[in-house]
């Protein structure tokens, strides 16, 4: 096995081909609820493991990429896409270029220049990629970075809790009998792994910088410190294995290297209530061409 005693910066090379694990887990919350299951923390039917959506932990990095940087984001809270696009037609001068019967650019270079722009302003389609032909049509964007759901290395107890608020809703609600009840979904502790990938030649067209990487990686590391709730309890990541390769092709496949990461239950014959109870380690020897490093 091998991994560089010098503090190591291959993973903010956006020339780089990388893949990465990311660790994160819950405890006494739900992270994932499902609206069309009652907000029921999201499970595999089948073998009742806890899943995460690609989209929710999109989320939770656009949050933190809003708190800890001025860099815009596309897809936020109340935004328009649409007023995203008009503002792109609009910056590069292609308004009048619309076409009056369709509403929308036709012309290929100029939905490449609206395309461009929307790279350039948005950090979230720089890295993620969108489609932005809802409107007068900037084309679309195939985003540097793809991620799969997150799945508990485990299975997950969901448990629907009921709650109670003791103060009245309205003045006709009177005595101590009129409480206002509730329920509350949780599981008690789940583990979850997620992958990802980030393709430079993607990078390269939607012009992703060593900036961009750094602050993506921080955002994996620390966007659960800022999205904090009841409903979520507790919430950590517990770390982020990246693998670069030397080659923007990639020097090794990428499911043998994410198998070099070991995680097992120390104790199988009950279920895991900390971190603790795994025990998480690289196994193996690295390839010569791929480098590692572990974010926490």
């Amino acid at each position: 096995m091998r991994k560089d005693k010098e503090p190591m910066t291959t993973h903010l090379d956006p020339s780089k081909k990388h893949d990465f694990i990311w660790l994160f887990d819950c405890t006494n919350g739900n992270p994932n609820g499902d609206p069309d299951a009652d907000n029921t923390p999201r499970t595999d039917l089948q073998t009742g493991h806890g899943l995460v959506t690609d989209a929710c932990l999109k989320r939770k990095i656009r949050n933190f990429v809003t708190l800890a940087s001025d860099q815009r984001i596309s897809v936020s809270e109340g935004a328009i896409l649409n007023e995203a696009i008009d503002e792109a037609v609009s910056a590069k001068g292609l308004t009048d270029k619309v076409d009056a019967k369709k509403k929308r650019l036709t012309n290929p270079k100029d939905v490449d220049e609206a395309r461009d722009w929307m790279c350039q302003h948005f950090y979230d389609i720089r890295m993620f990629g969108a489609v932005l032909s809802t409107g007068k049509n900037a084309g679309q964007v195939r985003g540097a970075v793809q991620l799969t759901f997150g799945e508990s290395l485990d299975p997950v107890l969901p448990m629907n809790l009921s709650i109670t608020r003791c103060a009245a809703t309205d003045s006709n609600e009177q005595g101590k009998e009129n409480k206002t009840m509730g329920r509350k979904n949780i599981i008690p502790y789940g583990l979850y792994k997620a992958h990802g990938f980030y393709c430079p030649q993607f990078a390269k067209q939607t012009g992703v910088t060593e900036a961009d990487l750094a602050l993506f990686w921080q955002a994996l590391v620390k966007c659960f410190e800022f999205d904090r709730s009841s409903a979520r309890g507790m919430m950590a990541t517990r770390g982020v294995w990246v693998f670069s390769h030397e080659s923007a092709l990639g020097n090794y496949p990428t499911h043998k290297l994410f198998e070099l990461l070991k995680m097992e239950n120390r104790t199988p014959e009950k279920p895991p209530r900390v971190y603790s109870d795994y025990d998480v380690r690289i196994v193996g020897d690295i390839p010569e061409n791929v480098a590692w490093q572990k974010l926490d």
